[in-house]
């Protein structure tokens, strides 16, 4: 098996096909929950939340047994969709499908509004209500999260109108930048050849072997997303605009409010780590330097950033890629083997690049069968390498919580926290491979890829931290035209890269892709990958003392994450996460690759 001939996945065990019996009826099913919950909602309005408290608990456990079972099977039926979906957005029969099943979904929506509403109403009454209803005790802190949140909520009628118009907003916007970017492609030269490439593989030609092919890369990039910049521009501002109207009524402090409270954390802690981040831009551009040097340039380039450095393996096969995968992580825990193995030998994951595929990589949990699955775009590189190890952490995540017996309320995990197995993962691979090295290039090519990693998820994160921070800001003022959007961009690179890249050549497009901004339900995709990594990173230090007794811990600490805010977990492994003291300790395992670094190539 090559690069070329990566598996896709295989779901025929969700439902045979979109036009299934079994299909079919998971649909006619969860309208039944929907029903049913409808029915309690209304028998919680004519409550006065006076009533005595076995009363309210147990209309409370039934609300929560049938949003449990809501979540369960819409959640399938939303991910068989999205499996075809985003891995060929010319399907007509999926995008239909997934336009009927958004009319349920913003009935679920709609649901969880009122269901956070009422609990808000009786919010005072939670400690009795639990107490006279002690299996409420599992689902205290989805009970009392969301008395706290029931604060930001319009009015239920305002919170139904809005839900119901997102489907014409700001969901049809995601749509549209998620149509335009798969099915975008250019003709360019590689390796001698002339190929159309669809986007997800131009963009993978940044980690090129050849100079001149990332650079021609960079050149079609631009074209590329300069031709699709007026949909792109207008999508971004609709769904900018339309978050910022909605945190305005909710009577959010700002844009980030939301995201900081969807993360599950404090602002104290996230201005910690943040600080420690900043900090630390200095010694990611001496790693810059560096590397510019190493390949005899006076400054970086952005087709340079993700060149390879060193003796690394860059034609890996897929079933290479598999072992390299399997031996690792069966170093660090049988169980973790176990799990990457089931999902190798049955056909989780999708990793062909090809036409009309979304780019980047995901894992999706597939609630129904317990499962999940990953979608990569494998080229055989050693980055792609790390990237489905990545994945798969996620899925191990999901695996940990099914194995735990959790419903699917106490699965819900903050993004903070759902980087954390997917960082790890990333570090038993990469720090394994790293011990086996036999030369320095060899070290050079792992330092390389680590760093790589480190700095993107500290010193890119921040930058688009810091360009969502502005959109969002400026949004409020006017529209803003593509070239403001691509100016934004380029003054957060500067701010964070400073002198480590060439100013002349950064990556202004960068915006158009990620669709880390098109979403009107979660703003800030970006600190939380920041969170995970120094997370996990401290973590992985701890699991280096502790060794085999480390990983019963840290297996529960997965099955547990949508069960208590992340400082709290954290305080488990005696992690302080609202001081800047961990955040700077993570951090230093950077520098410490950096030195290392910095002596190899001089």
């Amino acid at each position: 098996m090559t690069a070329q001939t990566a598996p896709r996945w295989n779901l025929t065990n969700v439902y045979p096909s979109l036009s299934s019996k079994e299909y079919n009826a998971d649909c006619e099913k969860v309208k039944s929950f929907i029903s049913d919950m409808e029915s309690l909602m209304e028998k919680a309005a004519a409550f006065s939340g006076q009533e005595d408290a076995s009363t309210l608990g147990a209309l409370a456990q039934e609300m929560i047994a049938c949003y449990n079972a809501i979540l369960l099977v819409g959640g399938t039926i939303r991910a068989y969709i999205e499996s075809f979906v985003s891995t060929d957005s010319y399907n007509q029969e999926a995008l239909r499908k997934e336009s009927e099943f958004d009319l349920v979904a913003v009935k679920i929506n709609q649901l969880e509004t009122q269901l956070l509403g009422w609990i808000g109403k009786v919010k005072e009454r939670l400690p009795e209500m639990i107490q006279s209803v002690p299996v409420l005790e599992e689902h205290r802190y989805f009970l009392e999260e969301s008395a706290r949140q029931s604060r930001y909520l319009m009015s239920e009628a305002e919170e139904m109108l809005a839900a119901e118009l997102s489907l014409s907003g700001s969901n049809a916007w995601t749509k549209l930048q998620g149509m335009l970017t798969s099915q975008a492609s250019v003709e360019i030269e590689v390796d001698g050849e002339l190929k159309r490439l669809p986007s997800p593989a131009l963009i993978n030609l940044r980690s090129h072997p050849d100079g001149e092919t990332r650079k021609r890369g960079y050149e079609a990039e631009d074209k590329l997303w300069t031709s699709l910049k007026v949909p792109l521009s207008a999508a971004l501002n609709s769904i900018k605009g339309e978050v910022n109207v909605l945190n305005r009524r909710r009577g959010r402090e700002d844009a980030v409010h939301s995201a900081i409270d969807a993360a599950h954390i404090d602002r104290q802690s996230l201005e910690a780590m943040l600080g420690a981040m900043r900090d630390s831009f200095p010694m990611f551009r001496r790693y810059f330097k560096a590397k510019a040097k190493y390949l005899g340039k006076e400054k970086l380039p952005w087709w340079d950033l993700f060149a390879p450095v060193g003796e690394v393996k860059s034609d890996y096969s897929f079933k290479e890629a598999r072992e390299v995968i399997l031996r690792n992580f069966g170093r660090f825990a049988p169980q973790l083997e176990a799990f990457a193995r089931n999902a190798f030998e049955h056909n989780w994951i999708d990793a062909e690049q090809r036409d009309g595929k979304r780019g980047g990589a995901f894992c999706m949990e597939v609630p129904g069968v317990g499962e999940s699955r990953i979608l990569s775009n494998f080229d055989g590189s050693f980055d792609q390498v790390s990237t489905l190890a990545h994945e798969l952490g996620h899925g191990f995540h999901n695996d940990c919580a099914v194995k735990a017996g959790k419903t699917e309320i106490q699965k819900f995990t903050p993004m903070t926290l759902a980087e954390t197995a997917s960082i790890m993962c990333e570090t038993i691979v990469t720090s394994a491979l790293l011990e086996e090295v036999t030369n320095p290039q060899q070290e050079l090519a792992i330092l390389e890829s680590q760093l790589n990693g480190d700095s993107q998820v500290i010193v890119d994160i921040y930058s688009r931290y810091l360009f969502e921070k502005e959109v969002f800001e400026n949004r409020e003022k006017t529209e803003l035209n593509a070239d403001e959007i691509c100016e934004i961009m380029e003054n957060a690179q500067k701010a964070t890269y400073g002198d480590g890249l060439d100013e002349r050549y950064l990556q202004k497009w960068m915006w158009t892709w990620k669709p880390h901004y098109y979403s009107g339900g979660l703003s800030f995709y970006n600190f939380p990958y920041a969170f995970g990594h120094l997370f996990a990173t401290g973590l992985y230090a701890i699991y280096q003392q502790r060794g085999a007794e480390f990983v019963p811990d840290y297996i529960h600490l997965l099955a547990s994450t949508g069960e208590a805010p992340a400082a709290d977990l954290a305080a488990r492994f005696g992690i302080d996460i609202r001081t800047r003291k961990f955040w700077e300790d993570s951090l230093r395992v950077s520098e410490k690759r950096v030195e290392r670094y910095c002596e190899l190539v001089s």
